[in-house]
């Protein structure tokens, strides 16, 4: 681990220490480090969807493969608008179609030659010769233009051999180039790529059936505290239900990580012991990467996470952010833990703007949050010397407003809200229409 100006507490040790949002990341990234290094594996692609790339996906193919039509319409030599190859040149405006109103240009008559639907591999075509061609379909050797069928004279496709007015194009006009999109062994997507369907997309369309890929983390989500009730029970006088186990292992999931929540209905620290004891032996296994546990990181008489963490390497700290101030990292048994506060709202903050981009970091998944600025709907205060996380929604203004209020429970306005508001630990109120950091969740 890396110094700091003010020691941290370490297992049950005293006083909390201070530091910044981006000190406690780089401190998650020294912890979690080793992750990066764990061995890739072959996914086919349906289930590589998450993942993020392992090595650099090269193109073995060209796209698009062929030179092909862009649009339904008559494959044509552009050469036979410019010399009488026995065809009728002139102002085909004459011909008693429309030619001149949509483009007006000196054409000619062509042959009909077969016509060349998508997947057949056409003739050659002849000079004097225009060919119906659909769209995507391999352009016929000696074709290097295309004429949309609606600027022919008839608009229509005509039976081979029959007679087609059209006006005059340049080589290349509506034909899609071999490589025009990616060329042949060129890198297409670099390693730690996290893979959408965008990116299984290309891959398929390149003829993989497999992918590279990082295996995802395996995440145990402990939660902590003797007022936790099982879900579907009464609540009993001061019970409440366990949402953080839900709300953090959905949100990996989502993500693409592989996750399972289990709770200590306890504040005794041998409780969580026996759970951190049984996840390591799993992580000595080969079946878990990392634990978060949520709760009894701060200042109470009774943080049984401190206190079930007692002489192991992990400290505590207090961050300057609001909410998700008290945090705890550090290892039991070799297994990397992340501790975060007990609050819905702050431990799902602790997860969005701590431990995500750091992970996205690391291993390419899950995904960097896009972020972007807008102009705030109304005004707002916040603490000096904090960054304050506030719950938003992103209007069709363009404009952010806020959702709820600031405290760490707000767990309904959390549900409505889809974006983060990041406000500096140096701005203490912001005027409406003050420009504002925002993060789309």
């Amino acid at each position: 681990m890396t110094g700091h100006t003010e020691p941290p507490a370490r297992g049950r040790g005293g006083a909390h220490g201070h530091r910044t949002v981006q000190e406690h990341r780089a401190r998650l990234a020294e912890l979690l480090a080793p992750l990066a290094q764990r061995p890739a594996e072959e996914r086919p692609l349906g289930a590589a969807l998450g993942a993020a790339l392992a090595a650099d996906l090269v193109a073995p193919v060209s796209l698009p493969p062929f030179d092909n039509s862009q649009m339904d319409g008559f494959a044509v030599r552009s050469a036979d608008f410019r010399g009488d190859v026995g065809g009728t040149r002139g102002d085909l405006g004459a011909t008693g179609g429309d030619l001149g109103a949509t483009g007006g240009d000196l054409g000619r008559e062509f042959t009909v030659a077969a016509a060349i639907a998508a997947g057949d591999v056409p003739a050659p075509l002849q000079p004097g010769q225009a060919a119906p061609i659909m769209t995507g379909a391999l352009l016929p050797e000696g074709a290097d233009a295309v004429v949309p069928v609606e600027r022919a004279v008839p608009s229509r496709f005509p039976e081979a051999g029959a007679t087609v007015a059209l006006p005059a194009v340049e080589a290349g006009t509506y034909v899609r180039r071999a490589g025009s999109d990616v060329a042949a062994g060129a890198v297409v997507l670099p390693a730690g790529t996290p893979i959408g369907a965008r990116q299984i997309g290309l891959a398929a369309a390149l003829g993989f059936t497999a992918l590279p890929v990082r295996a995802p983390l395996r995440v145990l989500v402990i939660s902590t505290g003797a007022e936790l009730a099982p879900g579907g029970d009464r609540l009993g006088p001061g019970q409440i239900y366990d949402a953080n186990g839900w709300l953090l292992s959905s949100a990996l999931r989502e993500d693409g990580l592989e996750a399972e929540n289990a709770v200590s209905r306890s504040d005794d620290p041998a409780s969580l012991r026996l759970e951190l004891a049984e996840a390591a032996r799993a992580a000595e296994e080969g079946r878990l990467d990392l634990v978060i546990t949520t709760g009894g990181v701060s200042k109470g008489a009774f943080e049984a996470t401190k206190l079930a963490l007692d002489g192991h390497d992990v400290e505590f700290a207090h961050l300057a952010m609001q909410p998700g101030g008290p945090q705890g990292l550090g290892s039991f048994e070799g297994l990397p833990v992340v501790a975060f506060p007990g609050n819905p709202v702050s431990c799902w903050i602790s997860w969005e703007v701590l431990l995500r981009p750091v992970l996205a970091e690391l291993v390419g998944a899950p995904r960097c949050r896009r972020r972007l600025t807008a102009p705030l709907a109304a005004p707002l205060e916040s603490p000096h010397g904090k960054l304050q996380v506030r719950r938003a929604s992103l209007r069709q203004d363009g404009s952010v407003a806020l959702v709820g209020g600031p405290g760490s429970h707000l767990l309904g306005a959390l549900a409505v809200s889809d974006a983060l508001v990041l406000v500096p630990e140096d701005v203490t109120d912001l005027a409406a229409g003050a420009d504002v950091e925002v993060w789309l969740t």
